[in-house]
């Protein structure tokens, strides 16, 4: 199952609160992505064991560094580029440059294919909101 929204989404039109930083990637201007990378943070931090963007790895214009360690206690370092985000290495703040993984559009996208938890806590959220606003509309 690929996940590609946040359940948080559901609590704002656009889908992102007042000055996100985090709109997409295509039909942006160049931006510090070390901005990108904390939204992406905040966004998944519900989800997961721990997450962080990385403080030792050089983050620029073009790239940033997430270290996130799932549910399963799996930690996994992902770039964070124009292209997407890929898991870069596994551990905290280790960049295999042998390493080939695909690009993900979305954190969702890339979190749902390394953690089965993280699909369990998503879908639990989402529940959770759905289920908040059946009772909002009730009263």
């Amino acid at each position: 199952m690929e996940t590609d929204c946040n359940p948080m989404e559901l609590s704002s039109p656009s889908g992102f609160e007042e000055g996100s930083e985090l709109n997409g990637f295509e039909g942006t201007d160049m931006k510090d992505l070390r901005l990108e990378a904390e939204a992406v943070v905040n966004d998944v931090l519900f989800a997961v064991h721990n997450m962080f963007v990385s403080k030792n790895l050089h983050c620029a214009d073009d790239v940033a560094y997430i270290n996130v360690e799932t549910k399963e206690r799996s930690r996994y370092c992902l770039e964070l580029t124009e292209a997407g985000l890929r898991v870069v290495g596994y551990d905290f703040d280790q960049v295999d440059d042998h390493l080939q993984t695909p690009y993900h559009e979305t954190i969702y996208s890339l979190l749902d294919t390394l953690s089965p938890a993280y699909r369990e806590a998503f879908g639990n959220a989402l529940l959770q909101r759905l289920e908040a606003l059946e009772r909002d509309e009730q009263s």
